[in-house]
């Protein structure tokens, strides 16, 4: 099991709060903060403990480069307020802005960061597209000559362990409630609008209620009818032995992908391969992913029967609000890493790095990642339970985009106007026949 730094409860259970949200991963602690940061009286209740999920798992990225041109936008208003939110908080987040290095030597990717280039500064954005030449002092040394790359030094990283906790702290400071081993176990509705939050501490009343609940929102959607194409994708990453300080911010190389960890080690994965237990949900769901499952993406994914079948977050049993839920039974996901993906990466990057010749794998560690069938997450309202609203389904970039997430998602409870366009993230998307786009850039 994974540690991330500990958050203490709020010690009276309240019975009511203006807005109630359900998840204390990355993006609902950040929507806790920005709600308690506008005066928003605001509950925030996990089923386990904050950031114990994916929100503490991820790889620590934080980029805006090679984002769907859909998420750029959200994308650079997060790498601002990461900027902005250690001294609001006065916690130190783990963020520096230390720059993001892509290299390649295959034709197909250097044509797409090309591209992509091109479309970003439309939007206003710079990334640099680098030459064989170019990149070669920026690799690290000994490796293979790559033919291309593309580089961003406003992208940075952070520490998973930290983030999550360091918000919820400062939502707690702004007056936001936390409580933490609470599952939400359902809505509460009242004249079909949502008035209040079932948990198994009792009932929580609220006029709006927000679902951040990553991996579990499709089956707590499920439960009240209502249709969240999610699947999840089991990312496995580890933590690197103490390394020669040769990456300094982050690098994604051959089959490989590193960050530099304040503790002197990497953090170490493969992007784009996972697995995917088999369960009710995501077979449901498969249809709508069919696509990805086709293409480069699918490629790189295991497919498995396994114990998540009857009672994981895809399961398909329902439950009674005053009886035991799924969600107290798994207080915290906690998948098995793949030990395959752990020995081709340590293999791909004492490959491309001769310096890690002797790097070994302390830790590793998986994560179940809440996937969309265009990789774009929903952040909507839903239309048939007025007060009820979604920001899950974040397909690995709720990380980096969690503190802008958490402002869009607050404009959209307090009926601000929104700081962006939000229909690439409404819900309906997938059901008003509106063409799913093929993914591009992951």
């Amino acid at each position: 099991m994974l540690r991330v730094e500990e958050v203490y409860d709020t010690p009276e259970f309240s019975g009511a709060a203006d807005v109630v949200v359900i998840g204390a991963g990355i993006v609902g602690t950040a929507t806790a903060y920005e709600l308690a940061r506008r005066g928003v009286s605001v509950a925030l209740v996990d089923k386990g403990i904050v950031g114990g999920e994916q929100s503490g798992r991820n790889w620590g990225w934080v980029r805006q480069q090679n984002r769907d041109m859909f998420e750029l936008p959200l994308a650079m208003r997060s790498l601002r307020r990461w900027g902005e939110l250690t001294d609001e908080i006065q916690i130190d987040l783990g963020f520096r802005r230390e720059g993001i290095l892509y290299a390649s030597n295959e034709a197909k990717n250097i044509a797409q960061w090309e591209a992509w280039c091109k479309q970003a500064r439309e939007i206003g954005f710079v990334s640099h597209l680098l030459s064989s030449a170019e990149i070669s002092s920026r690799a690290p040394r000994g490796g293979p000559r790559y033919e291309g790359g593309v580089w961003s030094p406003d992208d940075g990283r952070a520490e998973p362990s930290r983030a999550a906790p360091a918000l919820a702290e400062g939502a707690k400071r702004r007056g936001a409630l936390l409580y933490q081993n609470c599952a939400a176990r359902g809505l509460e509705l009242s004249g079909g609008h949502v008035s209040g939050v079932w948990t198994e501490r009792g009932l929580i009343k609220a006029s709006r209620v927000v679902c951040a609940g990553g991996a579990w929102s499709s089956r707590f959607c499920q439960r009240h009818g209502v249709e969240l194409p999610a699947v999840n994708v089991v990312g496995t990453a580890m933590r690197t032995s103490v390394a020669a300080n040769v990456v300094n911010g982050c690098f994604n190389g051959p089959d490989f992908a590193l960050r530099r960890r304040l503790d002197g080690a990497y953090t170490l994965a493969i992007p784009g391969f996972g697995r995917i237990d088999l369960a009710p949900l995501g077979v449901k769901n498969a249809l709508k992913h069919y696509r990805n499952y086709r293409n480069d993406i699918g490629k790189k994914l295991k497919y498995r029967l396994s114990k998540p079948w009857f009672e994981g977050p895809e399961a398909s049993a329902s439950w009674e609000f005053d009886q035991v839920s799924p969600f107290e039974r798994c207080r915290v996901l906690d998948p098995k890493p793949d030990l395959e993906f752990v020995r081709i990466a340590l293999d791909n990057v004492k490959r491309a790095i001769p310096e890690f010749s002797d790097m070994r794998v302390v830790h590793a560690w998986a994560g179940a990642i809440d996937t969309t069938p265009d990789l774009i997450p929903v952040i909507s309202d839903v239309a048939r339970l007025p007060g009820f609203f979604l920001a899950t389904g974040f397909s690995g970039h709720g990380f980096a985009m969690g503190p802008a997430a958490g402002e869009l998602v607050a404009d959209m409870v307090t009926g601000a106007e929104p700081m962006m366009d939000i229909s690439p993230y409404r819900l309906d998307r997938f059901t008003d026949g509106t063409s799913v786009k093929v993914p591009e850039m992951m």
